[in-house]
């Protein structure tokens, strides 16, 4: 139900659409044979993790009704890599989403496939994830949402060609997982320096998961369960050069209870430089600790 907990804490309308950005992956000529771009790739990966952990603090989305792109949009991105030589094998992905955004009502769908083959020309990867979601601003105070779920996993349950040990590691593996989630939310306070909202719903999760047993391996069992989820988002900017964020999403169902909150303190202390101070704290009611506590530093600085 962890998984439930992440979904329904994320913001009715998550999704923003951007333009893909294309780079040249060589910074300077023979970088690449000398290891310099994959060194500067893990560089810029960093870069963009932070940025990142800023604009998720920051989202216009915590206030009512921002300004959005009007009309149908969307986005397609593709990735393979054939390899031969020491290494064969393939990997390939691709993303894509769709957008609509008309008056008071936004929603988004996207899709992710992936497929790989390991260096033996089998399959290792073969998954497909679907979300949606969506808003309708019923007025400057109220609004619905509506968040959905799909996940597919082709590999769960073939059990061609792997040994004993890799059969047994199929246990528990799901087949398929979806979600689905409704509910209503209210913006408790709505001004440019402070934005509250809390949002309440029910969501239904189906999962169909790989049960081995002795008399037929490809057996697998089926479960429906219903969750009710309450979450609130709270912004409050005390000066032009510090805000701060308070996350908060609760979900219980008969599996277990999940909680999570985060703090985060953001300082912009001057042009060139800002920092970002996490402190999470997640609460799983069935685990052996029950209580994770993690504590995030984000700085950027320019010059």
């Amino acid at each position: 139900m962890k998984t439930l907990a992440y979904l329904a804490g994320a913001t009715a309308l998550a999704a923003a659409f951007s333009a893909p950005a294309f780079a040249q992956s060589e910074i300077a000529t023979g970088a690449d044979a000398t290891g310099i771009t994959e060194v500067n790739e893990q560089m810029r990966d960093v870069e963009e993790a932070v940025r990142d952990d800023f604009d998720r603090s920051s989202d216009a989305y915590r206030f009512g009704n921002p300004e959005r792109r009007q009309g149908t949009f969307g986005s397609v991105a593709l990735t393979y890599a054939g390899r031969t030589g020491n290494n064969e094998n393939q990997d390939f992905s691709l993303a894509g989403r769709l957008s609509h955004n008309q008056g008071a009502f936004s929603q988004s769908v996207g899709i992710l496939l992936e497929y790989g083959e390991d260096d033996d020309g089998d399959k290792d990867t073969e998954k497909t994830y679907v979300i949606y979601d969506g808003l309708y601003n019923i007025n400057e105070r109220f609004y619905a949402f509506a968040l959905g779920r799909l996940a597919t996993d082709g590999l769960a349950g073939d059990f061609e060609g792997l040994t004993a040990e890799e059969i047994a590691d199929q246990q528990g593996r799901l087949k398929r997982d979806a979600f689905l989630g409704v509910g209503p939310g209210y913006r408790v306070i709505n001004t440019d320096t402070t934005a509250w909202r809390v949002q309440a719903g029910v969501g239904v999760r189906y999962t169909k998961k790989v049960e081995l047993e002795d008399a037929d391996p490809r057996t697998y069992t089926s479960d429906t369960e219903v969750g009710y989820i309450l979450s609130s988002r709270f912004y409050h900017r005390i000066n032009d050069n510090f805000f701060l964020t308070n996350d908060t999403d609760y979900l219980t169902s008969d599996s277990n209870d999940t909680a999570t909150n985060e703090l985060g303190l953001n300082f912009k202390m001057s042009d060139a430089l800002a920092t970002r101070v996490s402190y999470k704290t997640e609460y799983v009611s069935d685990r052996a600790i029950r209580t994770d506590n993690t504590l995030g530093v984000s700085l950027v600085y320019g010059f």
